[in-house]
């Protein structure tokens, strides 16, 4: 897995918000499991510590194209169901900070 891609998003989520946001989560991630090139995928909550970042999505891939692909299947999935992820996350009132990252 050294060439491996990592999609982590990090999640300010106001426990308010935090039952409707895990529902879009799981929403999503159940699209990602099946796509091709997904190594693995999980989200966790913060339990302990300082940490500004209460919930954290983790997708591994095998490549840039596999992202791609997961990036169209996700919004075709969100096509489905009308929901825009931006304006969900600023109607929650949710701090994103979304990122891809590489093993060193």
């Amino acid at each position: 897995m050294a060439d491996a891609l990592y999609r982590i998003d990090k999640f300010i989520v106001p426990e308010a918000a935090r039952d409707r946001f895990l529902d879009q989560v799981a929403q999503v991630h159940a699209v990602l499991r099946h796509c091709p090139g997904c190594l693995s995928e999980q989200v966790v909550e913060q339990c302990d510590g300082p940490g500004r970042f209460n919930i954290v999505t983790i997708a591994v891939w095998e490549s840039a194209e596999a992202i791609e692909a997961a990036k169209r299947a996700v919004l075709a999935s969100r096509g489905e169901s009308g929901i825009d992820p931006a304006s969900l996350i600023a109607e929650l009132g949710i701090t994103a900070d979304m990122a891809v990252y590489r093993e060193i």
